[in-house]
């Protein structure tokens, strides 16, 4: 893979290689590499993230194996090493050749541990571009951001655009994970103008939509119950059983009342107990999410989580940890922005077009909102990809023509050097 390597080349490689978060060692490194060798003045491992600053870091052990494999598969050894223990995270800047303000992209680098398709109506499948490793896919077009950014690179090496560009390439998006790390090591401190672009979204192919509202707020919690384990026949009363107290509390979260007046969600997405049929289970490890469309609402959605959560623990006569293991603030859209995007889009052809249906989050709004609070703007867009699956499903993919379109659109807004006066 080469600094001119086509952007659908780049998107199929990190396709057939996704890495989940903060074990995106082969994607960072190799991007970092790209960076590189176009010129960019690239900072990684510590000195592009804040290490204490990251949630839901995988166990180490789960970080070597990524870290040999990547080192196997092709990761850039100029890079790697710095990245060691999941510091993924890649800044890459370059002055242009007039004055101007200093604009950053975000893309992200993480993929999904989901396990993709196999069919032969897949196209990733039948081209021979999925995923290699078992386990993990890339289902939310993440493989097409970081594309689109190292593409739009190579563009701007002719440095023929006023200011600075800075990429961002994050790791562990999903989640919320990754960005408020790489906020605390300063990667916006500077910047004047900062935008995150979202491939697909429910928009199609060839249209842009330059402000995506309504960003949720997010808490990501991992509970874990502690109880005591007893023969299931001979002595259950001896036994504290984790996984009806781990039950009890999901099917509680799930019956909360909604916050009337605002988009809510909460979900439990996992929940793992048990060894034997015949054993009374001692613990109980559940994964679940409030989401809202205000920062305070979620805060009070996941007080009473956390509430329920020691309320059923308590019921079964269950010790409780909980983690905070993922966290997205809201974040508003610069009418400045949206409109540069606009202009940007309608230039380059696009149809310019609402949102899409449905509402998510980004911890890009921890950029945004770092941005904003040191007098700079801030976007979020969407850019049409059509997919025969929603996000986050094993046949998820995005078209690729789409993947230009992002590029000439991408290119003209950073080449804008939109005006602060």
């Amino acid at each position: 893979m080469t600094p001119s390597a086509s952007v659908v080349d780049l998107r199929r490689d990190f396709h057939r290689h996704p890495e989940v978060g903060f074990c995106e060692f082969r994607t960072a490194s190799r991007a970092a590499g790209i960076l590189a060798d176009l010129g960019w003045d690239v900072l990684v491992g510590a000195d592009a993230m804040a290490p204490d600053s990251r949630l839901g870091v995988p166990e180490p052990t789960v970080l070597d194996a990524a870290y040999r494999r990547a080192a196997r598969d092709g990761a850039d050894d100029r890079f790697l090493p710095a990245m060691r223990g999941g510091l993924t995270g890649v800044l890459a800047t370059l002055r242009g050749n007039r004055p101007g303000p200093v604009t950053a992209l975000r893309a992200d680098l993480d993929a999904l541990p989901l396990a993709e398709s196999a069919d032969e109506a897949h196209l990733p499948a039948r081209e021979g571009f999925r995923s290699l490793w078992p386990g993990a896919m890339h289902a939310c077009g993440h493989d097409g951001h970081v594309a689109v950014a190292l593409t739009i690179a190579g563009r701007l090496a002719d440095r023929d655009f006023p200011g600075t560009v800075r990429l961002v390439l994050q790791p562990a998006e999903e989640g919320g994970r990754g960005a408020a790390a790489m906020v605390e090591a300063g990667a916006v401190d500077d910047v004047d103008v900062f935008l995150a672009a979202h491939l697909g979204l429910g928009l199609p192919t060839g249209s842009v939509c330059p402000a995506i509202p309504g960003l949720l707020a997010n808490s990501k919690l991992r509970a874990t119950f502690h109880g005591t384990a007893a023969h299931a026949a001979m002595a259950p009363e001896r036994g504290r059983h984790a996984l009806l107290g781990a039950a009890a509390a999901a099917v509680a979260v799930h019956t909360m009342p909604p916050y009337s007046g605002h988009e809510t969600r909460v979900n439990v997405g996992m929940l793992t107990s048990g060894t034997s049929s015949n054993i009374v289970p001692d613990t109980a490890v559940m994964l679940l999410e409030t989401r809202a469309d205000e920062g305070a609402v979620n805060e009070e959605l996941e007080r009473r989580v956390r509430a329920t959560l020691t309320g059923a623990a308590g019921m079964y006569g269950l010790d409780l940890d909980v983690e905070l293991v993922g966290s997205v603030t809201t974040a508003p859209n610069d009418p400045d922005v949206a409109r540069a995007v606009e202009a940007a889009a309608r230039a380059a052809g696009a149809t310019v077009t609402g949102p899409g249906a449905g509402i998510a989050s980004d911890d890009a709004t921890a950029f945004m909102r770092r941005v904003r609070a040191h007098g700079g703007v801030a976007g979020y867009l969407g850019i049409g990809a059509d997919s025969p699956a929603p996000h986050h499903a094993t046949r998820f993919d995005i078209d690729e023509a789409a993947l230009p379109v992002a590029v000439n659109v991408l290119d003209r807004v950073l080449r804008g050097g939109l005006d602060l006066s």
